[in-house]
């Protein structure tokens, strides 16, 4: 039985069931893992405690570009605590650069993602990147200041060429629900050319729903439709998709 790793879910933002049933219709899936990363400042404190209570979810601590305007320093420290007490935070996440939606704040947002991924260095832990309308400025950043942590380019929306620059760092690109979408070409075709020992697959719910159930609220147990979708469009057995997006995981994030 091949089984699945849903690398970015926010089931603690889960509004139409609780976080016990989305893990549980996980299982149901053969979605054996979640990883669940911090967005906001309060967050930081709510994903250890919502790890401890499931065996298979893992938690990634962070502050997301949108909440950059609520930035304290005093949050690394907090941050490394929970690290250091704490074996199922795993990563940094999700941290990085949004230029969709705030624009006021852009060198904001910069510097705080340059400190946060310093904290994943110096805590040897993998990033799990947002990047939004902020190409270049989050590749720029990564490539000067990230000198050993792992990097998944989460949600990727980027091109093929993109990618490509990517692929030649090193990172890890995470393909979502949208790439189901009918007129999310750009995204097929970078689900196509990236070289399978370099996908990671995730849901980011409750957000991007993939079709067929689009428009309703997404869950960890719908990565399934990614993965279909991926191995439809790459012509192999999804089988060969899970497996190796299994494998992928598990090494990016240390779950071996």
């Amino acid at each position: 039985m091949v089984t699945l790793i849903d690398t970015h879910t926010h089931i603690n933002c889960l509004e139409k069931i609780t976080a016990e049933e989305s893990v549980q219709n996980a299982l149901d899936n053969n979605v054996e893992i979640l990883l669940v990363p911090a967005a906001t400042p309060e967050d930081i404190d709510i994903v250890p405690d919502l790890v401890k209570k499931f065996d298979n979810v893992y938690g990634m601590l962070g502050v997301h570009p949108e909440d950059a305007k609520n930035w304290d320093d005093a949050i690394l420290d907090k941050i490394k605590q929970h690290v250091c007490h704490n074996d199922k935070i795993i990563a940094i996440g999700e941290i990085g650069l949004d230029y969709y939606w705030d624009k006021k704040h852009m060198d904001l947002q910069k510097d705080i993602f340059i400190k946060q991924v310093k904290l994943a260095n110096e805590l040897n832990l993998p990033i799990s990147v947002h990047d939004r309308d902020a190409h270049k400025d989050t590749f720029d950043i990564l490539k000067e200041y990230n000198k050993t942590s792992k990097i998944v380019m989460h949600c990727f929306s980027g091109s093929v060429e993109f990618s490509k620059e990517c692929l030649k760092q090193g990172w890890y690109l995470a393909i979502g629900g949208v790439v189901t979408f009918n007129s999310a070409n750009k995204m097929k075709e970078v689900a196509k050319s990236v070289p399978l020992d370099r996908l990671l697959l995730e849901t980011d719910a409750p957000y991007l729903t993939p079709v067929p159930y689009r428009g309703k609220e997404n869950q960890p147990a719908y990565v399934k439709y990614v993965a279909m979708e991926i191995a439809k469009l790459r012509e192999i057995p999804y089988e060969e998709v899970a497996e190796a997006t299994t494998k992928n995981a598990k090494f990016v994030f240390n779950l071996e």
